[in-house]
């Protein structure tokens, strides 16, 4: 087995009010930023062995259906990297 990182980073799909990234928006237009659009996102960084990336990528895809995200309002992105192991 491998260690993996595998980064899931869960955002409401577009057309559904965030209300966070409306009020960031507006304050950094007030602070003389012009913005097109500003949506938050939710990050989550879960350290797993897997016998390879795209099995931690499965893994990690599977919870952000089954926990992370509801697929009704949001999308997520999976990203998997290597974990570099400390020596002994």
């Amino acid at each position: 087995m491998t260690a993996y990182t595998a980064t899931v980073v869960v955002r409401l799909k577009h057309g559904v009010l965030d209300p966070e990234a409306e009020t960031t928006q507006r304050a950094l237009e007030r602070l003389g930023f012009e913005l097109d659009d500003l949506r938050s996102a939710d990050r989550f960084e879960i350290d797993l062995d897997a016998p390879d990336a795209g099995t931690a990528e499965e893994e990690a895809a599977e919870m952000a259906e089954r926990l992370l995200a509801n697929p009704t309002i949001h999308d997520y992105d999976v990203t998997v990297a290597e974990r570099a192991t400390p020596e002994a």
